[in-house]
């Protein structure tokens, strides 16, 4: 990557970062939400996982309509939009909420966070080339990995000084602010960048093994989301309730401010940053296919381990086993989308592929708060992650038939 590739692709990761920051932050206060919300435990974790779909609905759903006024508006009008529609709706949520209206901001913050993906991965796909895509989408991964991070310890920390997460909430809305005015003041400089790199990056595009870089590959694509609904599951159903995971054997009374779990849950998500790096620095553009589905069918067995870990200590090195993996997915995933859609349609594509991966995915945090124990939770997210490889096994075929047909 040259500088310029560089700058961009580290401002609109820290926009990345923000995203992930707003999308845990319910997770990272899951447990005290539900105490507030609801008088007994069992229904307090069906509450929020209804909560965390309410935000994850629009999350997913919305980056379809997103992907269209991308096309129309441009990234950088649009990232500003959604970090001060998420900043200010954080503010929201930290007032006295009855709970039609927590619903209700859930919702509204989720259609804010939509805008995130197709905008920011967009505007990556744009500036830079097949070559170096995989790597720049592996530091976005990184970058995006550290913000979900920073969502559990910024928790631990106020409430390990007996601040409320309502206080939790107004804090998360100062970097979104700073952030937004960041890309407001450089958005004509950013407009100019984006530009300049996407038509040197074009020529380059068309000699990287597609003939054309408006050439689409529409089934390969639709293959490639269905596997991103199921990975969306797995996350989703996982991650709503981590923290409670790993709190798991403690008394309620240590859950209410529990600053060493949510340090631990920050340790943990912050380990995707390995995977995340990993997968952007070993991708192949060649063996992408191959690379994605090994990466699903890693996820399996780490979550039996999760299944039947008992222990404290065993429970986090599965924890953070199965984080390492599941986030290998990213890069890969993404530069993948972008191998598959026409230059003209990407934030379209992208769009849809994130209503598929955080839309119909985000079913994962439901279906993880009605299943009755956490052993059967993670056995049935072990074999959804089974199916996503199947999936990805036959993404491999098609790639190889298409191979074949453009050899032939």
């Amino acid at each position: 990557m040259n500088r310029k590739t560089f700058r961009l692709v580290f401002l609109v990761s820290c926009a990345h970062a923000m995203a992930h920051v707003f999308e845990l932050s319910l997770p990272s206060v899951e447990h005290d939400i539900a105490m507030d919300y609801s008088a007994d435990m069992t229904t307090g974790r069906v509450l929020t996982g209804w909560l965390s779909f309410c935000w994850r609905l629009p999350w997913g759903v919305g980056a379809l309509l997103v992907g269209v006024l991308v096309d129309r508006y441009g990234s950088p009008r649009m990232l500003i939009i959604y970090l001060f529609g998420c900043a200010l709706t954080c503010l929201l949520v930290s007032l006295q909420l009855d709970l039609p209206m927590m619903f209700a901001a859930m919702f509204l913050m989720g259609s804010f966070a939509s805008i995130y993906h197709p905008a920011g991965l967009t505007l990556i796909s744009h500036c830079t080339t097949p070559d170096n895509r995989p790597r720049a989408l592996g530091m976005h991964g990184v970058i995006g990995s550290a913000g979900i991070a920073m969502a559990p310890l910024l928790a631990g920390i106020l409430l390990y000084q007996d601040l409320s997460w309502r206080n939790y909430y107004a804090l998360l809305a100062l970097p979104g602010i700073l952030l937004g005015l960041w890309f407001l003041l450089r958005r004509r400089r950013i407009s100019k960048d984006v530009r300049e790199l996407k038509e040197a990056g074009e020529e380059e595009e068309k000699l990287s093994g597609r003939s054309d870089p408006e050439q689409a590959a529409w089934l390969p694509f639709l293959v490639l989301t269905i596997l991103a609904a199921l990975q969306g599951m797995i996350y989703a159903g996982v991650l709503t309730y981590l923290r409670r995971y790993l709190g798991m054997g403690q008394q309620d009374e240590e859950m209410g401010p529990l600053g060493y779990t949510s340090f631990m849950m920050a340790l943990i998500l912050l380990c995707g940053c390995i995977g995340q790096y990993l997968a952007g620095r070993f991708a192949r553009s060649r063996i992408l296919e191959l690379q994605l589905t090994l990466v699903c069918l890693a996820n399996a067995p780490f979550l039996v381990w999760m299944s039947m870990a008992s222990g404290t200590t065993t429970r986090y090195i599965a924890a953070i086993a199965f984080s390492i993996v599941h986030f290998m997915n990213q890069p890969i995933y993404n530069s993948l989308i972008a191998k598959y859609t026409p230059s003209r349609r990407r934030s379209v594509c992208y769009g849809f592929s994130f209503m598929m991966g955080f839309g119909v995915g985000g079913l994962g945090a439901p279906l993880a708060g009605y299943l009755p124990s956490e052993l059967l939770t993670y056995l049935v997210f072990s074999g959804i992650a089974v199916v996503a490889a199947g999936m990805g096994a036959l993404l491999c075929w098609l790639d190889r038939t298409a191979v074949q047909a453009n050899t032939a």
